[in-house]
């Protein structure tokens, strides 16, 4: 498979360009040298064949060949809202889900998260997991990146979500739909609301139930946060 990267400015079929700063740096440390073939995609859809023609010292120039229509897509927009798990799990969980063909993830702050993240601080952190993001779409094939929402409290983004998709939330409640059978209703795009380490709370559950979320059920097993919420997209999707 050709190395792949993403740029994050718009390719124009049959034109020269130099790459931006990340994807050159990528490029540099894969030694790769004029002549060489890569793959480059923007995430508006498909991706194009290129040539490098120049390495710098810190630039890399390269020629952006024919546009490919190539989309690898899951069949269902699954969208993850996750409280957020704390330390690498939540880099872990931005990696798999992208891999597994998330098409947003919104992260929480929860009375039960460990991570409390606010202004400079959520900002960079976001920027970090969008970083992961761009990385395991270059790893996998993927041309479009999902999107990774700015960090909210789990009560102002339960008060601002619109749309009318189906809305599920991952519960340990007896009488929670088993995600099999949530996985055959026949829908193009859907939420699903997991907890942190530890779950949402009692009061975060009802209101999101009270929101429109129905409880669904991944079995008898008590999953780490961050496998509930990949088992749960790798079904939906």
């Amino acid at each position: 498979m050709t190395a792949r990267f993403h740029c994050a400015v718009a390719l124009t079929p049959n034109s020269s360009l130099s790459l931006p700063s990340g994807a050159a740096r990528h490029v540099q440390v894969l030694r790769m040298q004029p002549g060489d073939a890569l793959t480059l995609f923007d995430g508006n859809g498909g991706e194009y064949a290129a040539t490098v023609e120049r390495m710098g010292r810190s630039d890399v120039e390269v020629r952006v060949g024919e546009h490919m229509d190539i989309e690898r897509e899951a069949a269902r927009a699954v969208h993850l809202a996750v409280g957020m798990p704390a330390n690498e799990r939540m880099d872990w969980l931005v990696e798999k889900a992208t891999e597994l063909g998330v098409a947003s993830i919104q992260p929480l702050m929860t009375a039960h998260a460990v991570l409390r993240l606010s202004g400079e601080r959520a900002d960079k952190k976001r920027a970090h997991w969008e970083a992961i993001a761009v990385a395991a779409c270059e790893q996998c094939g993927r041309n479009r990146v999902p999107s990774i929402h700015p960090i909210q409290t789990f009560a102002n983004w339960l008060a601002e979500l619109a749309g009318d998709s189906p809305r599920f939330i991952l519960s340990l409640a007896q009488g929670s739909q088993p995600l099999r059978e949530a996985a055959h209703n026949g829908f193009d795009d859907v939420w699903v609301l997991s907890g942190p380490e530890g779950g949402l709370s009692v009061s975060e559950e009802r209101d999101a139930i009270a929101s429109g979320f129905k409880p669904l059920s991944l079995g008898s097993r008590v999953l780490r946060a961050e496998t509930a919420a990949l088992a749960a997209l790798a079904f939906l999707s």
